[in-house]
């Protein structure tokens, strides 16, 4: 049996000549755009399309939980979770701007190491967000456990490294060649934050990198049918551990974005991050069954959930009710999974 065959389910849908599911996903977010822009001008007496700033800021604001939810995007298709993502944006965020900082400050982590290149904190960062997915990913495939528990336990402990690290203080003076990675730039006379653009060349590396190579296979496959995929001479452990680890790298990633878009590293950075980014995939429709899922779809979904935050501040909604809507949002959209896969096993 060819690994071709083991990922058809994930295709299903394109197999019968049927639109994307994307396509339905993006009149999602273009019917929630509308109903905002109406209530805009009936509650508020102004545009909430219209405006260029506005629109700055929610691209600006789902970029470091996009860059996430490609990584744990990939995770679900596998049929795993990952708990951890939001924990390890907080350590890695310190770790980061322990190494970004100036020799101005006198309270500096490491004095002796203030004033360096800015790719060292980088580097750091994404050594320690790859050391985590990749833990991640050998209790995963070696151990057997859930991966909500492996990645429950990871999501415990690099919260506490994090508070650990400056013993609960922040980290703050952080060198200009650091911070530019959180600035924006002016194209065509529109801000389009770097972090943006960080998000969408992570968007459309694994969006080939799903689509069209052998890795993008064996995810598929592993999540559509394990078993199949172990007869066909997949390595699941093995694979596992790589889906992970990129997870993890990619969190690393969103660690550096958050530290340099802040300038300052906080030992509370990232919270509930994680569940944005399940939340992103889910929307986007991606199975918590695993074996479907692509990253355009994670892609729209991380953009509607930006567009309901900004549209709920711009109609002055509380942020305890934005909360609520949002969980509704979040378990409409897994039951509506659950639905659309009953459907697909019955025919």
């Amino acid at each position: 049996m060819s690994t071709n065959e083991i990922a058809g389910p994930a295709n299903v849908i394109g197999s019968k000549k049927r639109l994307p599911p994307e396509v339905s996903i993006l009149g999602v977010l273009i019917g929630i755009a509308i109903v905002f822009e109406i209530l805009g001008w009936i509650l508020v007496g102004d545009s909430f399309l219209a405006n260029k700033q506005r629109l700055s800021i929610i691209i600006l604001q789902v970029s470091v939980i996009g860059i996430i939810s490609v990584g744990v995007t990939q995770v679900i298709i596998t049929g795993g979770v990952d708990l951890s993502s939001g924990s390890v944006v907080g350590l890695v965020a310190m770790v980061a701007a322990s190494l970004a900082q100036t020799s101005a400050n006198p309270r500096a982590v490491y004095p002796s190491l203030t004033d360096m290149s800015p790719i060292w904190a980088i580097l750091a960062g994404l050594g320690v967000g790859l050391l985590a997915g990749f833990v991640n990913g050998s209790l995963v495939a070696k151990t057997k456990i859930p991966p909500f528990i492996a990645t429950l336990g990871m999501m415990v402990s690099a919260r506490g490294l994090a508070k650990w690290y400056t013993l609960g203080q922040p980290v703050a003076l952080l060198d200009d060649s650091f911070t530019w990675f959180g600035k924006s730039f002016n194209v065509f006379g529109f801000p389009l934050p770097l972090p943006v653009i960080i998000f969408l060349l992570v968007a459309v590396v694994f969006h080939v990198a799903l689509g069209y190579t052998r890795y993008g296979k064996f995810t598929y496959a592993i999540g559509a049918n394990p078993q199949a995929a172990r007869v066909s001479g997949i390595n699941i452990g093995g694979h596992l551990i790589k889906v992970y680890a990129i997870a993890g790298l990619l969190s690393g990633l969103a660690g550096v974005v958050t530290a340099a878009r802040a300038a300052s590293g906080q030992p509370g950075m990232g919270v509930a991050y994680e569940l944005d980014a399940i939340a992103a995939a889910v929307i986007g429709g991606t199975s918590l069954s695993g074996g479907v899922g692509r990253i355009t779809g994670t892609v729209i979904g991380t953009i509607i959930l930006g567009v309901l935050t900004s549209g709920f501040t711009f109609l002055k909604v509380g942020a305890y009710y934005q909360e609520i809507i949002k969980g509704i949002i979040i378990v409409s959209a897994v039951i509506i999974d659950q639905h659309r896969q009953n459907k697909r096993k019955k025919t």
